[in-house]
């Protein structure tokens, strides 16, 4: 069994989860240790106690720290991208390029946190001089989700540690695999007790606990936005700083002008690829008219193509939904579009394969409506609509009217159109001529309304949120 870190130790928790294939269901990946209030208050503890002295670590030791943790990532990512493909069904290429990314990730904080500057200004008083600094926030809550096990944890752990913070990090009970060797390559880096520590288990009793617990100064949390919302209303109640990543129903905007096989493959990759199992897919396709026939048979020609199969096997283009209660989530939109009266073009369908997994025929709908939940309600699957648009103006509304706001593309060789898309689409990154999901780990992330709450996430911006800035006043 794999076991809880707690204060630098390997330990035993309560109980025991069992880690499933979703590509082959008699596979299991292993047994996890789940931990309860008590073990994450320990948790919670450790960390405390370890911050004041890793706080006030130099940032070589930091960055050394980071850049280990970094290198073994990159030099073991066949095997991780193995692990992460095996426990959550993302196809072995992608799987593998998520955990090059995460050492990638590591590399960049440990640059980072030689970086972290501050500013020394003249006082408007005279004989008083001003010095801007930015501290450690202090012990940080870290929730993950299941559908980038590796690379999601890895852009909240190793800027928390860049900039001097304790970590408590609670992964998602769906794919603890993966967390748990990127714990274990962790705790071998050289960090002092206490200053990461794992805690797998369920969101009622581990993820509470980092809720509630105000010996945890702030939480970052990516998952669905109702628990997102509970977030808030429970670490806002102590004025935890927060920080939210949660759904998207993001727009991708076709214009006559489009290429057409440029636009079908943003649509198919950002939509359909990893299973559209990402808060950046495009699950919205918004068509100018003159194009739309052409462009509804390029996409579905296209999904044809792709080959659904075990995430492990050569040639797998899209493997498995995640599991049999996502499956049943995505199907029960299938009918509800059938049932609104959209047009079902192709897909929907599970499908039986070698081995007994959780496998859905790509859907597409044609000729939806803006008002149709499945146009409206975030699916998270392979599952996508086609919304017919007069004109360009028309298509802009239409992108902007939803409550969320994280991810919107455009196809289209105009300039001036794709100039005004990204000054007025209401979204926090805009893709043009590329698919909406897809993003760079050196820059911002992260969106507006329902989607995002907070400071951004990656790159240098990532310390808006692990630190808190002092101004220090000095006289003659």
């Amino acid at each position: 069994m794999k076991q809880l870190y707690i204060a630098g130790e390997w330990c035993d928790g309560v109980a025991a989860r069992a880690n499933v294939n979703p590509s082959d269901t008699t596979d299991v990946v292993g047994d996890y240790a789940q931990a309860d209030r008590r073990l994450a208050e320990a948790a919670i503890g450790s960390a405390r106690a370890a911050f004041s002295g890793w706080s006030r670590s130099t940032p070589q030791v930091r960055a050394d720290a980071l850049d280990r943790i970094g290198s073994e990532l990159l030099a073991r990512k066949d095997e991780l991208g193995r692990l992460l493909s095996r426990e959550e069904g993302k196809t072995l290429p992608e799987a593998i390029a998520e955990a090059a990314r995460a050492g990638q990730i590591f590399k960049f904080f440990a640059g980072e946190a030689l970086r972290c500057g501050g500013e020394r200004l003249p006082s408007v008083r005279p004989g008083v001089d001003v010095e801007i600094t930015r501290e450690a926030l202090g012990v940080i809550g870290i929730i993950t989700p299941w559908n980038f096990p590796i690379a999601i944890p890895a852009w909240k752990i190793a800027p928390a540690l860049a900039y001097g913070n304790c970590v408590v990090f609670k992964p998602a009970d769906l794919v603890p695999g993966s967390a748990w060797a990127l714990a274990e390559i962790i705790s071998r880096a050289g960090l002092p007790a206490g200053v990461f520590n794992l805690v797998m288990g369920p969101g009622s009793q581990v993820g509470q606990t980092l809720l509630d617990d105000r010996r945890i100064d702030g939480i970052t949390f990516t998952g669905s936005t109702s628990t997102g919302a509970r977030v808030m209303s429970a670490a806002g109640q102590r004025f935890a700083r927060m920080q939210l990543e949660m759904g998207g129903k993001n727009p991708l905007v076709v214009l006559n002008d489009a290429d057409l096989a440029q636009a079908s493959f943003c649509a198919i990759q950002g939509g359909y690829y990893s299973t559209g199992q990402r808060c950046t897919a495009s699950s919205r396709f918004i068509v100018e008219k003159g194009i739309y026939p052409a462009f509804v048979e390029s996409v579905h020609n296209g999904l044809a193509a792709l080959r659904v199969d075990h995430a492990l096997e050569p040639g797998t283009d899209i493997g498995p939904v995640v599991d049999e209660s996502q499956l049943a989530q995505d199907l029960e939109y299938i009918d509800i579009g059938r049932a609104e009266g959209a047009r079902l073009v192709c897909g929907g369908e599970r499908l039986s394969r070698r081995t007994s997994g959780h496998y859905l025929a790509p859907a597409l709908f044609a000729d939806a409506s803006p008002e149709m939940r499945i146009a409206r309600e975030e699916i998270f699957g392979p599952v996508a609509c086609v919304i017919p648009a007069d004109n360009y103006e028309h298509a802009l509304a239409l992108a902007n009217d939803t409550e969320f706001g994280l991810s919107a593309g455009i196809c289209t060789t105009s300039l001036k159109h794709a100039t005004h898309f990204k000054r007025n689409v209401e979204a926090g990154m805009v893709m043009v001529n590329v698919p909406t999901a897809g993003v760079d780990y050196h820059v911002p992330f992260g969106g507006r309304k329902a989607s995002s709450f907070g400071p951004r996430e990656q790159g240098r911006y990532a310390a808006e949120f692990f630190t808190v800035v002092k101004t220090a006043y000095t006289g003659a």
